[in-house]
């Protein structure tokens, strides 16, 4: 197979993929958004979490939030946990790299936070523990997985929100992680703004 006809099985892959996807996602991602906005509206704050690749989408995403999307905001108070290399190192040597997020969780969170819980598997240790850490402390749960949702989805409480792609492939559950945190960020300034 030569290199062009393999870059267009890609992108025709990713585009089928987003397509099938629209119809199961659109309803958590519209449910995730208001969730979100309720948090904002109470002087809540958003939490997101994820490795190596979710890592870079929990980032993103709170940047679109404190910066701005496609329009002009007020900044609105998201965090990555991914980004704090002290906190991040210095909890996984003096502890263990599964808690590198929970202890995040339990110092920062509060009743009508939202942690947005990020894996492609569903299988993320770490994940999974700052999903119990916001069950603790009261906050909601958006998890954003792929694949059949793996042990995140079993962890989930009813009252949390469960975004799945329906995809075995990595690289093509990101892709629709992107999108859907997009979608999100969207949703967020139309719910605050207004649609224009």
């Amino acid at each position: 197979m030569d290199l062009i006809t393999r870059i267009s099985e890609n992108f025709s892959e990713s585009a089928h993929l987003k397509l099938q996807s629209m119809d199961a996602l659109a309803r958590p991602i519209a449910a995730a958004a208001e969730r979100m906005v309720q948090c904002l509206k109470n002087d809540g704050k958003i939490m997101s979490c994820g490795n190596g690749g979710s890592a870079a989408d929990s980032q993103h995403f709170a940047a679109e939030l404190v910066n701005r999307f496609e329009r002009e905001r007020p900044a609105l108070a998201a965090i990555a946990l991914t980004t704090d290399t002290s906190t991040l190192t210095s909890i996984a040597n003096d502890y263990h790299f599964d808690q590198v997020f929970s202890k995040q969780v339990r110092a920062l969170g509060h009743a009508g936070d939202v942690l947005l819980a990020i894996s492609t598997s569903g299988n993320s240790r770490n994940v999974l523990e700052a999903i119990q850490a916001a069950h603790e402390c009261q906050a909601g749960v958006v998890a954003l997985t792929g694949r059949n949702g793996g042990k995140m989805a079993e962890v989930l409480r009813p009252s949390d929100i469960h975004i799945c792609v329906p995809a075995q492939s990595t690289a093509r559950i990101q892709e629709v992680h992107l999108l859907t945190l997009h979608c999100l960020c969207d949703a967020i300034d139309c719910l605050l703004l207004g649609v224009e």
